[in-house]
């Protein structure tokens, strides 16, 4: 227990750099707290003495704000920063090494009795800050999921999910790509070191991923960028007839044509440009 105990607070100094001791995280942080309630409640789960282990995990609920049915399944290193109003379900399991923040809900969509109501987090995963998860499906290793999201299917591993409904905003192999560099750089060090450099590298706290854009934006922008170089070929296509002499006024409709393909440029470029403000 005391093991297992010492691991949490290394944890939690580990990926919060606000905990500036030992004591200071023993005695001050409620996701810590709920934790080892948690793990005195499951164990009474496990022996069948289910009121007993409903009555410890509604007194960690008091005491720290975070729910965590006592039928729940926690692995190691788990670290609930901030912790108030996280609510994980009974059929719930989450791997080592995962991070929830304030707020996340881990929660079910079938009335069921006895089924997979709820998410399984793998290894790694991070969980922002009012994210919810619901349903009995996994959310692969090392993924991560922005704040706020709704996330009803599965995520695949190393993928990240924001939005309402949630969207895989970074493919699980540009991820992979990224992780196997990091590993590669780091294998120079000792064993140690690489491994720690690689975790510390992979983390990215609020489960917000530096410099990946939504597909959707990516692809208003390149709507955009596509009636911006319409016009400029047509209005390159004037000079040039012009530059040679020839003049559009005997051609039957062409300046017509021209006016209209201007106008619809700048008409796509106003509708995109207007969505992308409304977004």
């Amino acid at each position: 227990m005391f093991t297992r105990l010492r691991e949490d607070i290394a944890t939690i100094r580990e990926r919060d750099p606000a905990a500036r001791s030992a004591w200071e995280v023993l005695t001050c942080y409620p996701g810590l707290h709920a934790l080892v309630l948690h793990r005195v409640a499951h164990a009474c789960w496990r022996a069948k003495r289910r009121w007993l282990a409903r009555f410890v995990s509604q007194m960690a609920r008091f005491m720290t704000g975070i729910e965590i049915h006592p039928g729940a399944t926690l692995g190691r290193r788990v670290f609930i920063d901030h912790g108030m109003g996280v609510v994980i379900g009974e059929t719930a399991q989450i791997g080592d090494d995962c991070t929830i923040y304030q707020g996340v809900t881990l929660g079910g969509t079938s009335l069921t009795r006895g089924a997979k109501r709820h998410p399984t987090l793998e290894r790694g995963v991070i969980v922002g800050a009012g994210a919810k998860v619901l349903g009995g499906f996994t959310v692969g290793a090392d993924a991560k999921i922005g704040s706020n999201a709704v996330v009803t299917k599965p995520v695949p591993a190393r993928g990240t999910a924001v939005g309402n409904p949630a969207r895989i905003i970074v493919p699980a192999a540009a991820a992979s790509t990224a992780a196997s560099a990091v590993t590669a750089n780091a294998a120079a060090s000792n064993a140690a070191d690489a491994k720690r450099a690689a975790e510390k590298s992979a983390f990215c706290a609020y489960g917000i991923t530096p410099n990946a854009d939504d597909p959707v934006s990516l692809a208003i922008h390149g709507l955009i960028d596509h009636a911006a170089t319409q016009s400029r070929r047509i209005d390159e296509i004037v000079d040039a007839l012009e530059h040679l002499g020839t003049s559009l006024e005997g051609l039957e409709g062409a300046d017509a044509a021209l006016l209209d393909l201007r106008r619809l440029s700048a008409a796509i470029a106003g509708k995109v440009e207007g969505t992308v403000a409304e977004r």
